[in-house]
C-alpha cells in the first residue's frame, strides 16, 4: 500500500486538458457547420441588376421607347398586342383572366407596368451580388446599376424560390434554369436503392448474426463486408457500368419490355449502383442492431416453444428495427449525396425532361451542383448553393422521417 501515489492533481490536470481538447474540437466542428450555413445563405439572397428587353421586338408598340416612359394607353396597348401575337407566355386566354380579376383600363399605370414587366419583357441579369455585399454595400451596388445600366433596374433576388423548385432546367442562363428534373431523379434513384438494399442487406445480417456458425468462411465474408464498406464510390460507378450499364444492358435498358431508342444509363442502373453501394452499410448496422438485443430475450422465446425464425421474427427484428432504421437512413444519407458512380454510369448534366420510370435517363442533385460550380457565369453560383440547401433539406427530411418512426417504435416498445 505504500507504493500507491493517488497524485489526485495530476489526474485533475490530465482531465482538465482533454476537456478543453474536447470542447475546442466541438467549436470547431460547430464553427465549421455555422460558417458553411452562412455561406450558403449569403448566396442564396441578394441584389441583382436586370436588364428588360421585350421577348419579341414586334410585341412592342414603342421599340424605341424605354418602360418607364410608356403612357398608361401603351401599356394596354402593349399587352394586347402581346396576346394577340401569341409569341410569349402572355396568351389572349391568360389575358382574360387578368381582365377578369380587374380590367386593364381601371388598373393604375404602377400596376400596368409591373404587368408589362412579368408577363412581357425578358429580363437579363447583368450583375449580382451576395447577400452579405447587399447589406453592406447597397448604396455602391445603386450607384453601380445607375451609372452602368440606366436602362435597367435593381431588384431583391431570392435564388430559392418555389420557381426554382417546380421548373425543369433549361441551359443557358442562370435564373431560367430549375430543379424539378434533378429532385425526381434523385428520389426515383434512392427509392430504388432503397427497395433493393434493404432487404438483401436485413436478410444478410439476420444470417450472418444468427445463423452462421465461426468458421473460416463466414469470417472471410465478414471481413470483406467490412472492406467493402470503405471502398471508394467511384469503384461501384465502375462496377455498375461493367455489370448494369453493359452486360445487363438489356434489362435496365427496358429493351426487353420494348423500350426503344434507350441505353442502360438510366434511372434503373443508377438506383441498383446505389443500393450496391450502400449495402455493406446497412448489414453492418443491422449486425450491431442486432448484436445489442441480449440473449435473454432470445432465451425466453425459446423457454416457451417459439423456434428460432419465431424469435428472430417477432422479438430479435421488432426489438432491433429502431437501430436499423437508423442505420440505413445514415446509408441512404451516404447515397443521396453521391456523384462519382453515377457520372461514371452515364448521368446527364444537361436534362429537360422528367424522369418519368425506371428506363428514363436521369439526373439527380448532387449532378446539378457539380455541373453548376463549373460554369463560367457567376450568376450560376448562385443557383449552386441555392440547389445544395435544397439536397440538404432532403436530408433532414429523411433524418427526420427516420427518427419519427424510430420514436415510434421506442414508444411501442415501451408500452409493451
Amino acid at each position: 500500500m505504500s507504493d500507491f501515489h493517488p497524485n489526485e492533481k495530476g489526474r485533475k490536470r490530465t482531465a482538465g486538458l482533454w476537456n478543453v481538447v474536447f470542447l475546442a474540437a466541438t467549436l470547431v466542428g460547430v464553427l465549421s457547420l455555422v460558417t458553411l450555413v452562412t455561406s450558403l445563405i449569403d448566396s442564396c439572397f441578394g441584389y441583382v441588376v436586370l436588364q428588360d428587353a421585350y421577348a419579341y421586338s414586334e410585341v412592342s408598340v414603342a421599340p424605341d421607347k424605354a418602360l418607364a416612359s410608356l403612357t398608361k394607353d401603351e401599356l394596354v396597348q402593349t399587352l394586347r398586342t402581346t396576346a394577340e401575337a401569341d409569341l410569349t407566355d402572355l396568351t389572349t386566354g391568360r389575358l382574360r383572366l387578368l381582365e377578369m380579376d380587374r380590367p386593364l383600363e381601371v388598373r393604375t399605370e404602377d400596376d400596368l407596368r409591373n404587368l408589362v414587366i412579368t408577363e412581357v419583357l425578358k429580363s437579363e441579369i447583368k450583375k449580382s451580388w451576395s447577400l452579405m455585399e447587399s447589406l453592406s454595400q447597397a448604396p455602391a451596388i445603386t450607384e453601380f446599376q445607375k451609372s452602368r445600366y440606366p436602362d435597367g433596374h435593381l431588384a431583391f433576388r431570392s435564388w430559392l424560390s418555389p420557381e426554382f423548385l417546380t421548373k425543369a432546367q433549361s441551359g443557358g442562363k442562370a435564373e431560367s434554369n430549375g430543379l424539378r428534373g434533378a429532385i425526381i431523379g434523385s428520389l426515383w434513384i434512392i427509392l430504388i436503392a432503397i427497395v433493393i438494399a434493404f432487404p438483401i442487406g436485413l436478410g444478410s445480417a439476420i444470417y450472418l448474426e444468427e445463423y452462421a456458425s465461426d468458421n473460416w468462411l463466414n469470417r472471410l465474408i465478414q471481413t470483406n463486408i467490412y472492406n467493402l464498406a470503405g471502398v471508394p464510390s467511384i469503384i461501384y460507378g465502375m462496377l455498375g457500368l461493367a455489370i448494369f450499364v453493359r452486360l445487363m444492358g438489356p434489362i435496365t435498358s427496358g429493351a426487353i419490355f420494348g423500350v426503344q431508342d434507350v441505353n442502360g444509363r438510366t434511372v434503373f442502373s443508377a438506383g441498383l449502383t446505389l443500393g450496391i453501394l450502400i449495402l455493406p452499410i446497412i448489414i453492418i448496422n443491422a449486425q450491431e442492431a442486432l448484436k445489442a438485443i441480449p440473449n435473454s430475450l432470445r432465451y425466453s422465446s425459446y423457454g416457451v416453444g417459439a423456434t428460432k425464425w419465431q424469435t428472430i421474427w417477432h422479438h430479435v427484428i421488432p426489438a432491433s428495427m429502431d437501430r436499423i432504421l437508423t442505420g440505413t437512413v445514415f446509408a441512404v444519407s451516404r447515397a443521396i449525396g453521391e456523384t462519382a458512380p453515377l457520372v461514371v454510369i452515364g448521368a446527364s448534366a444537361f436534362l429537360t425532361l422528367d424522369p418519368s420510370g425506371l428506363f428514363s435517363k436521369f439526373t439527380t442533385l448532387p449532378i446539378q451542383i457539380f455541373t453548376w460550380s463549373q460554369m463560367a457565369s457567376p450568376e450560376f453560383r448562385h443557383v449552386a448553393a441555392a440547389a445544395i440547401v435544397v439536397l440538404l433539406v432532403l436530408l433532414l427530411g429523411l433524418n427526420a422521417v427516420a427518427i419519427y418512426f424510430r420514436t415510434g417504435i421506442q414508444k411501442a416498445k415501451d408500452a409493451l
